[in-house]
């Protein structure tokens, strides 16, 4: 697989100074962490999942999720598990090559069963995303995964989610994240990143963000990101930390300005789509995306398909990023500062060096824009072609 795999080549050439690289499961497990992108989640009952992740494999999807836990009604998990194996069978069928797929469990005992169910088609399946993952129940989860990937032979994945009332109340929250680290580190080798369980978190205050808001803009649950970022993402050994949820995919009655700025859009041609973002919503969702990034966090989880093209489009790395990382990672361990090749900032080596890394694991996966290629361009040129 490779991000924007279904442009063209003349689209491809003429939008990136460097293309992304293929990637695959086998990969190293930062590069497959970073390329995740926007994972699409979708309720495991859906009847036609296997067509659904054949067609949005197609359209850019490169990882989705299929969720047996809180999308289903609790009396309809039995089909929900049947038709997850049916469906998946079915897809291994379809095509060689796909989205990274997750299952999404709500009990340590459907790890077993999904891998044992899947038979000859148990290499479409990535791993499992645990849901309120916490010390307790945590290591119930780990050590069905271990015992499934000894039964097949490779490693499979989890993506645990922080979401549970020990990690949100404010005395538990520090306890809780450092256990649960400790608990994690044991198995580094199964977990492939981390997913922020924002819906729940607000849950437990009975708190909604609405559409003309981020998620950093609830104090309570900016908060809890903040440490989740202190404990989980420091340079010595952390993980991949992904970006909450954002639920919205349709317009409906506004209350304040829409937040995307109208010039990038009059310079590059694209005044309709700037139109139809604001119309579908997307707006709150491109600032939120520049926020998880500019809080440490990489990726996103969604639920509707409108929304991984704006996703994979920020992610592409800007070429004055890109000229700053490399000039960074030039001079990285002798110390100094210079003025970037834009002209416009300082880079300051050895501050700097940990960004530059990130950024240049980014370039791998996501590839780097030429310059005076924007965002706008890049997500004009992805719902073109789709």
């Amino acid at each position: 697989m490779r991000h924007f795999e279904f442009l063209d080549t003349a689209d491809r050439e003429r939008l990136f100074f460097r293309a992304p690289e293929f990637f695959d499961v086998q990969s190293e497990a930062e590069v497959v962490g970073m390329a995740l992108g926007a994972t699409l989640y979708c309720p495991a009952t859906r009847p036609r999942l296997a067509t659904d992740l054949a067609r949005r494999t197609a359209e850019g999807v490169t990882s989705m999720v299929l969720c047996l836990e809180d999308s289903i009604a609790d009396s309809d998990v039995v089909h929900a598990e049947a038709n997850v194996l049916a469906q998946l069978r079915q897809f291994a069928t379809m095509r060689h090559d796909g989205p990274l797929v997750f299952v999404r469990v709500r009990a340590p005992e459907q790890i077993p069963l999904i891998v044992g169910g899947l038979g000859a088609a148990q290499h479409v399946l990535t791993g499992f995303v645990i849901p309120k993952f916490g010390e307790g129940a945590g290591q119930r989860y780990l050590d069905a995964v271990v015992a499934a990937s000894d039964a097949i032979g490779r490693t499979i994945m989890v993506m645990p989610v922080l979401e549970s009332r020990d990690v949100v109340y404010a005395e538990t929250r520090i306890p809780t994240l450092l256990a649960v680290r400790d608990l994690l580190d044991k198995y580094r080798h199964h977990v492939l990143a981390l997913r922020v369980g924002a819906t729940d978190m607000s849950g437990v205050y009975g708190l909604r963000r609405s559409r003309d808001h981020t998620v950093y803009d609830v104090g309570l649950i900016a908060q809890a990101i903040a440490d989740l970022v202190n404990v989980f993402c420091r340079q010595d050994g952390g993980y991949v930390l992904t970006g909450p949820v954002w639920e919205y995919f349709s317009g409906s009655e506004r209350l304040f300005k829409p937040l995307l700025r109208e010039s990038p859009f009059i310079m590059h041609d694209e005044r309709t789509l700037r139109a139809e973002l604001i119309a579908a919503d997307l707006d709150g969702l491109i600032r939120e995306v520049t926020l998880d990034r500019a809080n440490g966090l990489t990726g996103k989880s969604v639920i509707h398909p409108s929304h991984v093209a704006a996703v994979h489009s920020l992610s592409v790395v800007s070429h004055e990023e890109y000229l700053d990382a490399n000039d960074i990672l030039t001079t990285a361990g002798c110390g100094g500062v210079s003025s970037s090749a834009y002209g416009n900032k300082m880079n300051e080596s050895k501050p700097h060096t940990a960004w530059a890394r990130r950024l240049a694991l980014r370039a791998r996966v996501f590839g780097v824009a030429h310059q005076g290629v924007s965002f706008v361009d890049l997500l004009g040129a992805s719902l073109h072609q789709q």
